[in-house]
């Protein structure tokens, strides 16, 4: 990082923050800060969520307690961490008075600082890790840090004028990072969009914009090439293959596919497993099937692709996957699989779905009453044909926004931890702002 460093600096006797500059001084949480305890009702105190974006407004999604009045009082000013250590950065500076869950630690200063030093500082990947490491607990999902074993915790402690440059240099940084982030991810949107309205063009429309065309009869299809024949899924694809078309042998390796490893356009095949260890309990699919995950939101973020290069050319998977086989003389499966990607067919899906909360489902009656219209294998082959080409293009220029993304949190993480361990001297902002730069 080519930014200013302090001339001057000396051990601190501190493992995770090694060396400081000279006139910085270490202290113990404790000797900053008290513990907030006091009980209130989320009725008088608006309820406050921690999460790694600072503390905010309790967000809309998360599980709320009946408890209401079993809550800890935060007031403007104060710190507020998540005890639960493996939650890592969920913390900040509050901005308001509220309340906030009982798992949460709220510090009131003791001495004059900078709020918002702190408030990076505990974002700060060394002191995460320190703090984690102070933790306890049975299992790495109950694993918290205590009170009394934070308060042990010792940190940079600079003159508070340096502690307000440092706090005003990262709000400028990760202010105009976070611009640079909202414009890149609104060309990412805008690209998923284009792809989308490609795949929905192509397998509704055909290829060849001057073909006469016909009123399909179907409202929200509108107009279809002429030539092409109107039909159901339950016609064109086997919904459902029956295990018993191969046997419970043991010793045989199948591909595994949790639920996570199916994205668009592709199974993420890192798992084997013996057939008898899977046979019973999950669903069962072969080389060229379409695998479709059947709940939300994996199927709205469209985690549909087709079953190739499984282990002896068999996978089974969890029992939240539709499995379409389709016949080969009516229907392609790449094709088959870009229709279900198409902007008709997802929303007529996501409007069958049935359930509560976030595990809505799609009815297997859908699938099976599902009415479009289909061109001959034949145009379908030059139809998924042009599409990945076109597709593969659109994908790599979203990965290379991705990859820019990754750079700037990467820069971000750098930058905070750098300011706040006394790494650079931050007055002067010129040299952070052409680090910036490079990275674009």
């Amino acid at each position: 990082m080519n930014v200013k460093k302090y001339h001057s600096l000396k051990e601190s006797g501190v493992e995770w923050i090694e060396k400081i500059p000279t006139h910085w001084e270490l202290r113990r949480i404790g000797q900053l800060f008290k513990f907030r305890n006091e009980k209130v009702s989320d009725e008088e105190y608006m309820p406050l969520s921690v999460t790694k974006d600072g503390v905010v407004p309790q967000l809309e999604n998360v599980a709320k307690t009946i408890h209401n009045e079993n809550r800890k009082k935060v007031l403007k000013g104060d710190i507020v961490i998540n005890s639960r250590s493996d939650r890592r950065g969920s913390s900040g500076l509050s901005m308001l008075n509220g309340s906030c869950s009982l798992i949460n630690h709220v510090l009131e200063p003791r001495v004059e600082l900078e709020g918002k030093y702190i408030h990076y500082l505990f974002k700060s990947v060394p002191f995460c890790d320190e703090y984690y490491r102070w933790g306890t607990g049975i299992v790495d999902d109950l694993w918290s840090t205590q009170k009394d074993r934070m308060s042990q915790i010792q940190i940079p402690f600079p003159p508070i004028n340096e502690q307000k440059r440092i706090a005003r240099f990262l709000d400028d940084k990760t202010n105009a990072i976070a611009k640079l982030k909202k414009i890149l991810e609104e060309k990412i949107n805008k690209l998923k969009d284009y792809r989308s309205s490609l795949i929905t063009q192509a397998v509704t429309k055909g290829l060849d914009p001057n073909v006469p065309m016909k009123d399909s009869g179907i409202e929200w299809l509108g107009e279809v090439p002429g030539h092409w024949e109107k039909s159901k899924l339950k016609y064109l694809a086997q919904i459902g293959p029956s295990k018993s078309e191969v046997s419970k042998l043991t010793n045989v390796k199948v591909s595994f596919l949790p639920m996570e490893k199916i994205g668009q356009n592709k199974l993420i095949l890192d798992v084997e497993k013996d057939i008898s260890e899977v046979y019973s309990g999950y669903t069962y699919f072969k080389d060229g099937d379409v695998v479709v995950a059947k709940v939300t939101p994996c199927f709205e973020n469209g985690n549909i692709a087709v079953a190739r290069n499984l282990v002896n050319g068999i996978g089974f998977g969890t029992s939240e996957i539709y499995v379409l086989r389709p016949y080969l003389s009516k229907m392609i499966p790449e094709f088959l699989s870009y229709l279900f990607q198409s902007e008709p067919f997802r929303s007529k899906a996501i409007s069958s779905m049935y359930g509560v909360g976030g595990l809505k489902r799609i009815p297997s009656e859908f699938f099976e009453s599902y009415e479009f219209y289909i061109p001959s294998v034949t145009e379908q082959k030059l139809i998924v044909n042009s599409l990945d080409r076109k597709i593969k293009l659109v994908n790599h220029l979203i990965s290379k926004i991705n990859e820019i993304l990754n750079k700037l949190d990467t820069y971000r993480s750098s930058l905070i931890t750098a300011a706040v361990t006394g790494q650079i001297d931050v007055s002067d902002w010129k040299e952070a702002e052409e680090e910036l730069e490079t990275i674009l």
